[in-house]
């Protein structure tokens, strides 16, 4: 009779969604940003966009039979990565070298942390910043055959003009998924219909960016220059897909706004003080390790619990 009965442990109010469907809602989302990327740079974007989504369920399918794991390409983690990769990626990147970093970022950022919902940082950004150490001078190389000038960051760097309609449209030099600020917002739009993610920590990115730039960006309120910065670069990108990675960014609703904040004035910092025009990548992985803090400090107490009372005076 006792064989009848199956109690598993709680929770026992479970929802529809799945990885492999989260991650599904993932991809549509950024087909808006990898299509407007393929018609801006043209066939080659495509190539880098298959090396990479190759490369990253290669790894996975290797590594979990090597270790004797099994295999977890069918949740579409790997592809998301791949993809997101891809989008962070100068269209002139040798191939060899987008298949590199997708490898990095499966290997060394995810599966040796133990796979998904272990890693303590985004695997696509992880494996950017690696491909930015290892090969600088080809991630730093945006000179194409449409698109021979600087970026439009780089250009606003050096003092000078740059068109905020382009950048809205995605008219500019850029890795392959930031130009076109527009089709990330389609994209993000989706998610947050979807319910695959909300605005506490984009809009808490954005806000505290835009605050950084008016007190400590040189232009003051100036319209102009807030739009461009918005638009340029990967910060919207990094905002709405990388920065809302469930696993690297706080569950607390208190700690994703203070994530969010953390990430606006890293990118502020490092684009107003630092070297390179840029930031959003090591603005967001530097965050990702303040997670495990940020959440300690903002969980909700539990419910009835109460400060022990002090001791009288007198030992009581």
């Amino acid at each position: 009779m006792s064989d009848l009965y199956h109690v598993s442990s709680s929770p026992h109010v479970r929802a529809k969604d799945t990885t492999s469907r989260i991650m599904l809602y993932v991809i549509i989302a950024l087909l808006p940003a990898s299509l407007f990327g393929i018609y801006n740079f043209g066939i080659r974007a495509l190539l880098v966009i298959v090396a990479t989504i190759s490369s990253c369920l290669i790894s996975e399918i290797l590594y979990n039979m090597i270790v004797h794991k099994k295999q977890t390409i069918d949740d579409l983690s790997a592809v998301v990565t791949g993809l997101l990769l891809a989008l962070n990626l100068p269209v002139t990147l040798p191939l060899w070298e987008a298949a590199i970093g997708g490898a990095f970022a499966i290997i060394f950022v995810k599966c040796l942390f133990g796979g998904l919902g272990q890693n303590f940082m985004n695997p696509a950004l992880g494996a950017r910043c690696f491909l930015l150490i290892a090969f600088a001078a080809d991630m730093t190389n945006f000179v194409t055959d449409t698109y021979t000038g600087a970026t439009p960051l780089a250009a606003m760097r050096n003092g000078e003009a740059v068109n905020t309609m382009d950048m809205l449209i995605g008219r500019t030099g850029g890795t392959i998924g930031e130009t076109s600020a527009i089709a990330i917002l389609i994209g993000a739009i989706f998610m947050i219909l979807m319910g695959v993610i909300d605005l506490k920590i984009p809009a808490s990115y954005i806000i505290s960016f835009v605050v950084f730039m008016v007190l400590f960006g040189g232009h003051g309120l100036d319209g102009n220059f807030i739009t461009a910065q918005l638009c340029g670069g990967g910060l919207m990108l990094g905002a709405f897909f990388m920065a809302t990675d469930y696993v690297t960014s706080p569950i607390t609703p208190r700690g994703q706004i203070i994530f969010g904040i953390c990430c606006g004035i890293l990118t502020g910092l490092f684009r107003t003080f630092g070297a390179n025009a840029e930031g959003v990548s090591f603005a967001i992985i530097l965050s990702n390790l303040l997670v495990p803090m940020i959440e300690k400090l903002t969980i909700p107490r539990a419910f009835g619990q109460v400060k022990a009372a002090k001791k009288e005076e007198g030992g009581k």
